[in-house]
C-alpha cells in the first residue's frame, strides 16, 4: 500500500497578504517532515504529529509560535488528533505556553482516559509529561502583534495533516491559535473532535480549517465520514457537501481529507488556502490558490 499525506496551513488566506517563498518553504517543509516517516515505515499517527509540528515551529503559519493572539493580546491555542483504527482520540484546548500543542494533544490520547483537556489544567498535564513550555514572549511574534494592531478580527488560519501509512490506517491532526481579537477564552473547531478533526479506517481522515463557529455548527469532520460510510458518497462528494453546509452557515474555509483508497480531497470556498500533498503516485502537490 502506497503512503500518502495531505497538509494544510490554514484557509482564509489572501492574494494581499503577499505569501511568498517563505511560506511555500514552510510548507513543504512539513510536507517532507510527515513523508519521511511514512517511507520509514511509521505509523500515520507519528507522520500526522511531525507534519503539524513543523508547522507550530513555523512564525508564518497560525499555530505554535505564529498563533494569533486575542483581544488581550495573549495566545490561547488548541489542538487535536485522531487514528482511524480504534478511533482514539486527544486534544487541548487554550493552552498558553506549551510549545507544540499537537504534543499534548497525542499525550491526552495516549497517556489518559480523557479526549479533550483544556487551560491550567492541560498545561499541567503537559508539564508532567515532560512537553516543552514556553514564556509567552515567545508567541508573541511581530507578525501577530501587527494583525492584531490593524484589528484584523476576521483574519484566521489553521494547520493540520491527514496521512494513510503501510498498514492502512488513517490519521488526523489539527492545530490553532484561532483568529485574531477573538474573545479571550473562546474555543473554535480544531480541538472538537468530529468538527475540526476525524479519522475513521471505515470513512476518511479530516483536518478542517476556517471559521470555526461554523465548522463545529455543522460537524464537518464527523459529517464527512457519515456520509461516506452511509450514503456511500465518495470522498469528494463528501467534502464538498459538508463545505457547502459551512457556507450556508455563513462560513469559510476549507480542509484536507483522504480515504483508505489513497483519494485526496483539498476542497476550500475561501480566497486561498495553503495545502499540500503527496499521492499515492507519489506526486508532489502545493498550492496557495
Amino acid at each position: 500500500m502506497k503512503q500518502i499525506i495531505a497538509i494544510h496551513g490554514g484557509a482564509g488566506v489572501t492574494r494581499r497578504d503577499k505569501p511568498g517563498l517563505a511560506n511555500r518553504a514552510g510548507l513543504e517543509r512539513a510536507l517532507e517532515a510527515g513523508y519521511e516517516i511514512l517511507k520509514a515505515g511509521r505509523s500515520a499517527i507519528d507522520a500526522v504529529t511531525a507534519a503539524v509540528m513543523a508547522l507550530e515551529d513555523d512564525p508564518l503559519f497560525n499555530a505554535g509560535r505564529g498563533g494569533s493572539l486575542n483581544s488581550d493580546g495573549d495566545v490561547e491555542m488548541d489542538a487535536s488528533i485522531m487514528e482511524g483504527a480504534k478511533l482514539r482520540a486527544g486534544a487541548v484546548a487554550a493552552v498558553r505556553r506549551i510549545r507544540n500543542p499537537v504534543l499534548a494533544a497525542r499525550a491526552v490520547m495516549e497517556k489518559t482516559r480523557h479526549v479533550l483537556l483544556a487551560g491550567d489544567g492541560a498545561e499541567r498535564f503537559a508539564r508532567q509529561q515532560g512537553l516543552k513550555l514556553e514564556s509567552p514572549a515567545y508567541f508573541r511574534t511581530a507578525r501577530q502583534l501587527a494583525s492584531l494592531k490593524r484589528n484584523r478580527t476576521n483574519y484566521h488560519g489553521t494547520v493540520g495533516a491527514v496521512a494513510l501509512d503501510s498498514d492502512g490506517n488513517l490519521a488526523a491532526a489539527t492545530s490553532t491559535g484561532g483568529y485574531t481579537g477573538k474573545m479571550p477564552g473562546r474555543i473554535g473547531d480544531s480541538p472538537i473532535i468530529g468538527a475540526g478533526t476525524y479519522a475513521d479506517n471505515r470513512g476518511c481522515a479530516v483536518s478542517a480549517t476556517g471559521l470555526g463557529e461554523a465548522f463545529i455548527r455543522a460537524a464537518v469532520a464527523h459529517d464527512m465520514c457519515a456520509r461516506m460510510r452511509y450514503r456511500g458518497d465518495s470522498l469528494a462528494a463528501a467534502a464538498g457537501a459538508a463545505l457547502r453546509n459551512v457556507a450556508k452557515l455563513g462560513g469559510d474555509g476549507g480542509l484536507v481529507a483522504l480515504d483508505r483508497r489513497g483519494n485526496v480531497a483539498m476542497p476550500f470556498n475561501s480566497e486561498g488556502m495553503y495545502r499540500a500533498c503527496v499521492d499515492r503516485r507519489g506526486r508532489r502537490t502545493l498550492e496557495i490558490f
